[in-house]
């Protein structure tokens, strides 16, 4: 790598200044200046894009990695499901009452609606607050709250 000491720099500037002269000499240091950092840009560009395929290719290994350890954990789950389905057919043919339909010894609750009252208005408040409070509990349509807020007559 060249060496470049303050001395050798004094030096470049002094003969830059003979050479080139002091009109163009801010003009010329200026587009040094960014030819110089559209360089390191790209050099700085270049390293990324080699980082980022150094980085994809090791995430392609421990793809590759991890599906053959998935592969591996699928096919002992496939062997020992055969050799378990093996043994309970051996299991459920020695005795005829276990090979019978599971169904039939399995009850499962009919669906039961909950009842919710959806137009209720339910809260962690008890009810006897509810209605000293004058919270409205149920829904009622427009005209039953007119009826009920309307004055009664005298007869």
């Amino acid at each position: 790598m060249i060496d470049l000491g303050i001395s050798k720099m004094a030096m470049i500037g002094a003969v830059a200044l003979i050479v080139i002269g002091p009109e163009k000499l801010p003009k010329v240091a200026r587009t040094v200046g960014t030819l110089l950092g559209k360089a390191q840009r790209y050099v700085a560009d270049v390293k990324a894009e080699v980082n980022r395929s150094m980085e994809l290719d090791e995430l392609k290994k421990m793809k590759d990695s991890v599906e053959s350890a998935a592969r591996d954990v699928e096919n002992t789950i496939q062997t020992s499901t055969s050799d378990f389905e093996k043994q309970w057919s051996e299991a459920t043919s020695d005795n005829p009452a276990l090979s019978t339909d599971l169904d039939s010894y399995i009850s499962y609750p009919e669906y039961k609606h909950p009842n919710k009252h959806w137009r209720t208005k339910t809260a962690a408040m008890p009810q006897w607050y509810k209605a000293r409070a004058g919270v409205r509990t149920k829904a009622l349509s427009g005209a039953a709250r007119v009826a009920r807020h309307r004055p009664r007559q005298l007869s």
